[in-house]
């Protein structure tokens, strides 16, 4: 196995992962039915999000926790659907990849996903 090194890496590590969480049984509903994904649109502009992340590339001009908060408005997140991201994610990477990016988008995705999860589920803010 190779590291990550380039946005072919990336994009195919983004593919790898949303074939697992779009049909995975706690967190595949958010990417089916609450926010249908269109994968030939969305693997490109997640790839950017990492590829800013990872490669200090301005890449992405989004705004990803305004896109996860209309999400978790639609439906609710919980603990157990940020773990299972987190697990899933890093098991994609860990199936095809290994080096110093590999740990490094790891650790970023758990770091990611702690401040969403702080920000959303635990702020005492409610949606309905």
């Amino acid at each position: 196995m190779h590291d990550i090194k380039n946005r072919q890496d990336l994009e195919t590590l983004m593919v790898a992962f949303y074939s697992v969480a779009m049909t995975d049984e706690v967190i595949g509903f958010f990417f089916t039915e609450v926010v249908p994904l269109d994968l030939t649109k969305h693997i490109p502009l997640i790839t950017d999000f990492w590829e800013t992340v990872l490669f200090d590339k301005a890449a992405y001009r989004g705004n990803v926790f305004g896109v996860h908060e209309h999400i978790h408005q639609l439906s609710g997140f919980e603990d157990k659907h940020f773990e299972r991201w987190v697990l899933l994610f890093k098991q994609s990477v860990d199936a095809s990849f290994a080096g110093g990016n590999a740990e490094k988008i790891k650790q970023r995705a758990e770091s990611i996903a702690t401040v969403m999860r702080i920000r959303l589920v635990h702020s005492g803010i409610e949606f309905k």
